[in-house]
């Protein structure tokens, strides 16, 4: 199957305008524009699109939910990847640029919006000067500003720079981001689709989300849903890294297993054995090496039912020497350093959760201790403003799952040695003698 997201593998310079133009760029929101925009929302929404951000929501429901209402209306192009093991966005948004811009607009058209807003992470600044000239290049075209592609329509496309936040790429506190507030989740409700960016509806929606748009304008939504399963239609990027032979982005259809994933990138790194897979970079409950795990169809629903996620599929492998307890204290290092700090489920639970993996790890702490932190990280769930308070817990609660007994290796006293008799010493004279002296 030709890559339909990741088309930079066989179309140099895809990502830029005259090329993308060459190759069919634009026919997609010349054909949106010909519908009215309920026509386009009904359309994504028969195709099935889920959001690729890691929620995994219809795109198109998403869409629905926006009120028909006079004055601004609001796109917002989740850009910030922040999550570990995930470079996807990345890749598109270097590589793919307009298909991506092409996208965010079809949306606009269909909701009414005259703005977007893609909102890059703070570290991607040479990409963020990229997508503004891209931008220009399209307005030339006629694709930017008033009266786009001759409708009675037109959207203006700003690209904001996040200050490297991991809380920002959740959506109500990306959203204050740009409203130059604290990067803080929002209560909810209300919630985005009715009063978002600066209280106005907003749809935010994931860069690999909107990269899809385009073509399934073009082809329609059977075409769509040729592709991967029937409840998780279409293809899907696989970040894979860790100990795998070849890390990068694998585009597949929906459906296709653990084991063909990790096939294709080469397999496990230095022919050693697998021990575990983080389907879903560091917020998604590790799963152990199983056949039943590894001949999982990787769908959202088909993850789910293993007791993990398949999120925004940025597939971490680890080999049979990687020391869970390590791994553990790794990730929720990350979470409590990155935790706004607004709730205190959260903000004291991650803290807590760090201490005390910490005590275990440098042999401190007591068999109790792994119990403490089963308790707080159960606690966590369910309890925080946003999902980084659930997403903590998950590396926890699957390590102690799965491979309790090495969190117990660390706090269990050592077995004494039984001592051994020592010889008797021979007499003096006797033992000369024996040496020859």
């Amino acid at each position: 199957m030709a890559n339909i997201l990741l088309r930079d593998q066989e179309i140099a310079d895809i990502g830029t305008y005259d090329v993308y133009v060459q190759h069919g760029g634009y026919e997609g929101l010349k054909k949106a524009l010909s519908m009215s925009p309920k026509e386009v929302i009904a359309l994504v929404k028969e195709s099935n699109l889920r959001g690729r951000g890691g929620a995994g929501f219809s795109a198109g429901m998403k869409w629905s939910f926006v009120p028909e209402v006079e004055g601004p209306k609001y796109v917002v192009v989740n850009a910030d990847e922040s999550e570990p093991g995930t470079f996807k966005d990345r890749q598109i948004l270097e590589k793919n640029t307009q298909q991506l811009i092409e996208g965010a607009l079809i949306c606009a058209y269909a909701i009414q919006a005259s703005a977007i807003y893609i909102y890059v992470r703070g570290e991607f600044w040479d990409i963020g000067f990229n997508i503004e000239r891209e931008v220009e290049k399209a307005r030339a075209g006629g694709w930017v500003g008033e009266k786009i592609g001759g409708a009675d329509w037109g959207c203006e496309i700003y690209v904001h720079w996040g200050a490297g936040a991991y809380i920002c790429g959740e959506e109500s506190a990306m959203l204050n981001s740009i409203e130059g507030k604290l990067g803080q989740p929002r209560v909810r409700p209300p919630f985005p689709a009715v009063a978002g960016l600066y209280a106005r509806p907003t749809v935010i929606n994931n860069v690999e989300t909107l990269a899809n748009v385009p073509p399934i304008i073009v082809n329609g939504a059977a075409w769509y849903k040729s592709i991967g399963t029937e409840k998780s239609p279409g293809p899907k990027i696989f970040c894979m890294s860790g100990h795998i032979a070849k890390p990068g982005n694998y585009e597949l259809p929906l459906g296709s297993t653990f084991r063909q994933l990790i096939e294709l990138a080469g397999g496990v790194r230095d022919g050693k054995q697998l021990k575990a897979i983080l389907p879903s970079g560091a917020s998604g409950p590790l799963l152990p090496a199983t056949d039943k795990v590894l001949d999982t169809p990787l769908t959202y629903e088909d993850v789910a039912a293993l007791g993990s996620t398949l999120g925004s599929a940025s597939v971490i492998i680890l080999d049979e020497d990687t020391d869970m307890v390590w791994a553990a204290l790794k990730m929720i290092k990350f979470f409590r350093h990155e935790s706004c700090g607004k709730c205190t489920p959260c903000r004291e639970g991650t803290y807590w959760l760090e201490q005390r993996l910490s005590a275990i790890y440098h042999k401190t702490a007591t068999k109790a201790d792994v119990a403490l932190i089963e308790s707080v990280a159960v606690q966590m769930q369910g309890k925080s403003l946003c999902a980084l308070g659930d997403f903590a817990t998950s590396p926890v609660l699957s390590a102690l799952k799965y491979w309790r007994d090495e969190f117990y290796a660390y706090v269990e006293p050592a077995k004494p040695v039984p001592a051994t008799k020592a010889p008797a010493r021979k007499p003096a004279a006797e033992a000369a003698a024996v040496a020859g002296d």
